[in-house]
């Protein structure tokens, strides 16, 4: 039987300056692989990104920088020289995967479009983020998270039916597009190995918000027929999220759910109500049945009442904040956070991986401190002399 390989026979070179890229590389780093993150001498842009302890901007405390770029080795290097591309070629030889989020063309206008790029690598994984792709009318425009998630379709969705379209919180369209060029390039890695085929995967942030649009989209193309109607919080009295004592409580109550639904609300005589007798009747009364389901909802505490309705089986849960995650018994009961040690944020607690493969064990490492690695990877590993290193870093190289 053949043993589970991790991805540490993969080396991953980071070019990238944004979230997607970063979150990328990360999922690499943290099942195995040897990523580098070749950083400007200023360093990467991320670690401007606050909060920072104490509220003291420093490139090695920003909390952005300190989860996106565990387990990582980081060297700087400046590629917009000559000095500097010749050293990214020689870092290339040893990579197997690039990950990189410049405009288009601007990698080939630095002499390392893919086809250079497989000249000096046969079987190399180029992965190229950006908002709308290398091709296309808007290739090469510039986005923000905000920008990316109003373009693909998710953001007409979100809100109420009479407000303004809403962002979802967090930096969702970067994540999602990070989350796609893992999954691709790890498929790319695997082909370039076992089949020698060397691969440029185009990731468009704008693609990746547009196929997760689930049936709305085929809608409009089979039948032409819009339903991407805001709904708001609350579609129906079954289906919604409610205003609860100090909180707010979800609930998504299908057909057969509402004999337990009305058991767990303390209300068993809805079952028999002519109003309320089908799915049919609940639709034609629904005004009724959301009055009683809001007034259910104010008195409840949201913790207490999602307890009890698991021992009802009944689909109702709390709307978790950010400390009800930090506490929430069954994260903790598996280990999702991690606790790492920094020599100058001192000890953190990182959310782990978004999955988990049962023979392969993703590795706890804490963020590098910027240029740590140049000795490593410049001398030990590429034979240049601490004196070519001095001299490099004198000419702002690295």
């Amino acid at each position: 039987m053949r043993e589970a390989a991790s991805l540490s026979d993969l080396c991953v070179l980071d070019l990238s300056t944004g979230i997607a890229g970063a979150f990328c590389t990360k999922l690499f780093a943290e099942f195995g692989a040897d990523v580098i993150t070749l950083e400007p001498p200023s360093g990467h842009p991320l670690r401007r990104n606050g909060p920072f302890a104490d509220d003291r901007p420093h490139p090695e405390t920003g909390a952005l920088w300190l989860y996106l770029g565990t387990n990582k080795r980081s060297a700087t290097l400046n590629i917009e020289t000559p000095s500097g591309l010749r050293l990214l070629s020689s870092v290339v030889e040893e990579a197997n995967i690039i990950v990189e989020d410049f405009a288009p063309g601007k990698i080939d206008g630095l002499g390392l479009s893919f086809n250079a790029l497989r000249r000096i690598k046969r079987r190399i994984v180029l992965v190229s983020i950006t908002p709308f792709g290398q091709t296309g009318p808007r290739a090469g425009w510039r986005a923000t998270n905000i920008t990316s998630f109003a373009s693909g379709g998710q953001m007409s969705l979100t809100g109420d039916p009479d407000r303004e379209p809403l962002v979802a919180g967090g930096y969702q369209a970067e994540y999602q597009a990070g989350l796609q060029a893992f999954a691709a390039a790890a498929v790319a890695a695997f082909n370039a190995d076992a089949l020698e085929v060397p691969q440029h995967v185009d990731i468009s942030a704008q693609e990746c918000m547009a196929s997760a649009l689930e049936l709305y989209l085929p809608w409009w193309a089979y039948l032409k027929r819009d339903i991407s109607k805001r709904r708001g919080n609350v579609l129906s009295a079954t289906v919604g999220v409610f205003p609860a004592n100090e909180g707010y409580l979800g609930l998504h109550i299908m057909p057969r759910n509402w004999p337990r639904f009305a058991k767990a609300i303390g209300s068993p005589e809805l079952i028999e109500d002519e109003r309320f007798k089908d799915a049919r009747s609940r639709l034609q009364n629904n005004d009724e049945l959301e009055a009683i389901v809001y007034e259910w909802a104010s008195r409840q505490d949201p913790r207490e009442a999602y307890q009890a309705a698991g021992a009802a089986r009944a689909p109702i849960a709390f709307v978790h904040t950010i400390r009800d995650l930090f506490e929430s018994e069954q994260l903790r009961s598996r280990d999702f956070f991690q606790r790492l040690e920094h020599p100058v944020s001192g000890e953190i607690t990182l959310p782990g991986p978004p999955f988990r493969m049962s023979e392969v064990q993703s590795r706890l490492g804490r963020v590098p401190l910027l240029g740590e690695h140049n000795e490593q990877l410049y001398c030990e590993e590429m034979g240049l002399s601490r004196r070519d290193l001095a001299r490099l870093r004198a000419a702002e190289v690295i």
